[in-house]
């Protein structure tokens, strides 16, 4: 018996021990989780306790100078299918159908979204095939007229469980292609990837907020006393310095150069202010559709189908991606060039700037300079002979210019290159600003090659870039002073509230020349436009425009050119510059004074009084300007003789009668003030087409005036204006064409250029 009952007792001991061990774990596994897993899983017990929803913010919007928006959001729809409600509601037809007689859905959904999206029909086919899925995308970024549309389908057709529309926010950009290097655009993530959007991401993103909502263990939403919060920040506006009207003639004038010229790799230009460095237009052509980025430009297009790549392979793939970067690319900031003559600028400006030289010292340009052996040749292969200071840069003597840069020096030249910003980044608030390397950022080989130092002085071989360059040009118009081109003006909240200002002190980055010797390198350039230089096609009458061209061949492609201009006004108080470039031209005369700098020209005449830049005209000026005829028809003869007599042109009456039946030119018609005549027609008289329109392309300006004037046509000019400074402006087109006729008084439009040899 005793036996038995230590038995029991052991038994129970060991049970003891056994549960006691067994709670020690359990506490201690109790203990663990407590102090080293608690976060873990807390959280588990968080996630199964509450929904997390993340509340997206509203992207700011980019607008320009006046408050135009460039960039903003607009609600689209994605339309998408539920093909496993689709697959379960056609079974159900099919097995509820009387005779076997049933609807196909998938016919049914696939001629209608087609035919309402524009996608298709096999897209929606292959869509709804996917059976296991609940949400196939059919088409993204619809509007809401097409959605209303989808809309009226799916009532109509008892669709609502199988077709839907999820509102969605997208970036869009009211002026389509217009700036479209200057504001990028974004991912279909939303995400800033070129541009202004993606330079300034994360103020134009804002922050993202929460909303976290507690749940029983039912799945019921918990009082709100359980609820958290977290408002999101919608982003930030910039506001821009971009000016629309200023980049619309920008634009305008870009494309015409590179399509007039026959452009192959792309033209740019650049408007800036020359004392804040605001940056008001930037155009690189071609320009590509901001709200349809991906989509190839003509151009690029037409590389890509002349590739004789088959669709769908993946070099067709691997080339459409490489264009459609080089398409998005800044060329104006991510590109070099060989600035040619333009720089004859500074070179200039650095002579006078170190007294080496003054507006008195005489050159002597024989064709060609010997330097270290070598000939290096002027434009005018038989020498310009004796030189003025002023008419060197005016002519554009390479001799004269490489006289200057030796006599700088390679030091002082190398000092003056880094300190007017050609050694570093301008500090464009872009993305993807580029550096472009030549021997100038080695100074020992640059200095120990003398050689060097001749060529870079009149601008040959050495890279910069167009932003650089503009830059460079805008120290001299100012007055002396490098300033750092930008785009941003402020950034604004929701409320209008500015949380950043642009600091103009800070972007006066430092003076690299006195206002003197600025002052006197304008007035070079500008006689170099209105007189006998070789800026006259960058002319426009009242403005003063300072002007230098520039040609360079290209060493990577040979045979090709890069034309280009620059220009600022008004030269005796500059404002604005310019700076236009056509990369490749094909056509016409491929010297930057021919392909480049009448579109600045262009530019100027709309662009400076919408600036508000007052015209001041010379007398001489006033005298050859434009005029718009006046309407006379069926006014009494007397009465239209007496106007057109006090407005100075020569009149001639045809008929007999004493009412003015019709007129040539027409009322409203833009003549040459000079020479300028009327026909007045009366009596039934009316006028006869009897003049055979000569060929005057090619002629002189004067002899091709002359010859419209003695035919009795008046003239209306194109092109440079300034073609009675001298001869050698020649047509270059005239509308209308050779052989057409026209009748007594008849406007014929001729566009002259000069064709100056750099």
């Amino acid at each position: 018996m005793e036996v038995k009952k230590s038995s029991l007792i052991k038994r129970a001991a060991i049970i003891g021990v056994v549960l006691l061990a067994g709670f020690i774990v359990v506490l201690g596994r109790v203990l663990f989780l407590q102090t080293f897993k608690r976060e873990e899983y807390g959280n588990r017990v968080a996630e199964q306790m509450t929904r997390d929803y993340v509340v997206d913010p509203v992207r700011g919007d980019i607008l320009d100078a006046n408050g135009l928006v460039l960039a903003t959001n607009i609600i689209t729809y994605r339309v998408f299918v539920s093909p496993k409600a689709v697959a379960t509601a056609q079974n159900s037809l099919i097995e509820n159908a009387p005779d076997g007689e049933y609807t196909d859905l998938t016919e049914l959904i696939s001629n209608g979204l087609s035919e309402i999206l524009g996608v298709e029909k096999e897209t929606v086919v292959t869509q709804l095939g996917y059976t296991a899925y609940q949400d196939r995308t059919i088409q993204r970024n619809v509007d809401e007229d097409t959605a209303q549309l989808v809309r009226n389908f799916i009532a109509d057709n008892l669709l609502n469980q199988m077709i839907y529309l999820e509102a969605t926010s997208t970036r869009y950009y009211p002026y389509g292609s217009l700036a479209s290097h200057l504001i990028g655009f974004t991912s279909s993530q939303g995400q800033g990837v070129y541009g202004l959007e993606y330079q300034y991401e994360s103020e134009l993103a804002g922050t993202t907020g929460r909303y976290v909502v507690a749940k029983d263990a039912k799945g019921n939403a918990m009082p709100f006393d359980y609820e958290l919060q977290i408002e999101p920040r919608d982003g930030y506006h910039i506001n821009t310095t971009i000016d629309v009207t200023v980049q619309r003639i920008l634009e305008e004038q870009v494309q015409k150069a590179y399509e007039e010229s026959g452009g192959q790799n792309r033209a740019m230009g650049i408007v800036m202010d020359v004392n804040t460095g605001a940056v008001l237009g930037l155009a690189v052509y071609p320009y590509y559709d901001l709200n349809n980025p991906n989509e190839l430009t003509a151009d690029f297009a037409d590389k890509l189908e002349n590739s004789g790549l088959t669709p769908g392979t993946d070099a067709y793939d691997e080339l459409k991606g490489q264009l459609q970067l080089s398409m998005w690319s800044n060329k104006a900031i991510t590109e070099g060039y060989i600035p040619g003559s333009t720089f004859k600028v500074i070179t200039s400006a650095v002579a006078l700037e170190e007294k080496l030289f003054d507006l008195n010292s005489e050159f002597y340009c024989k064709g060609y300079l010997t330097v270290n052996g070598s000939d290096i040749h002027c434009a005018e292969v038989n020498g310009q002979g004796h030189l003025t200071f002023a008419e060197a840069i005016q002519v554009s003597c390479n001799p004269s210019l490489m006289t200057m840069g030796l006599k700088i020096g390679c030091e002082k030249f190398y000092d003056y290159f880094k300190a007017f910003g050609y050694l570093e980044k301008t500090g464009i608030d872009l993305p993807g600003e580029q550096l472009s390397p030549s021997w100038f950022w080695n100074y020992d080989t640059f200095s120990s090659r003398e050689i060097y130092l001749a060529t870079a002085s009149f601008g040959q071989n050495f890279n910069v870039t167009a932003i650089q360059q503009i830059t460079g040009i805008c120290a001299v118009a100012n007055g002396g002073y490098l300033v750092t081109p930008h785009l941003m003006e402020s950034i604004t909240d929701r409320d209008g509230n500015v949380v950043e200002s642009y600091d103009l002190q800070n972007g006066k980055r430092r003076q690299v020349l006195t206002s003197e010797v600025c002052a006197e390198i304008s007035e070079i350039l500008r006689e170099g436009v209105a007189g006998n230089g070789g800026g006259k096609n960058t002319y426009v009458a009242g403005y003063r425009v300072a002007a230098k061209t520039g040609t360079s061949e290209k060493k990577d492609h040979e045979g090709y050119y890069v034309c280009s201009t620059v220009a600022y006004a008004p030269a005796d108080d500059p404002q604005y510059a310019m700076i236009l470039i056509v990369d490749e031209p094909t056509k016409g005369v491929l010297y930057g004074s021919y392909a480049a700098a009448p579109y600045i020209a262009n530019a100027f005449e709309e662009m400076l009084p919408y600036l508000g830049v007052e015209a001041v005209y010379t007398e001489k000026e006033l005298e050859k300007m434009s005029v718009t005829v006046p309407s006379v028809t069926y006014w009494s003869l007397s009465q239209a003789m007496g106007i057109c007599e006090r407005l100075g042109y020569t009149i001639h009456v045809v008929g007999n009668g004493d009412l003015v039946t019709s007129q040539l030119p027409l009322g409203g018609a833009v003549i040459e003030s000079s020479g300028k005549q009327i026909y007045l027609y009366t009596g039934g008289q009316s006028p006869v087409e009897n003049i055979q329109v000569p060929n005057l392309v090619g002629m002189t300006a004067t002899a091709a005036y002359m010859t419209a004037k003695n035919l009795n046509l008046n003239v209306k000019i194109e092109g440079t204006k300034n073609y009675l400074t001298g001869t050698e402006a020649v047509v270059i087109a005239q509308s209308p064409s050779y052989g057409t006729y026209l009748a007594n008084g008849d406007v014929i439009t001729l566009t002259f250029r000069y064709s100056e040899e750099e």
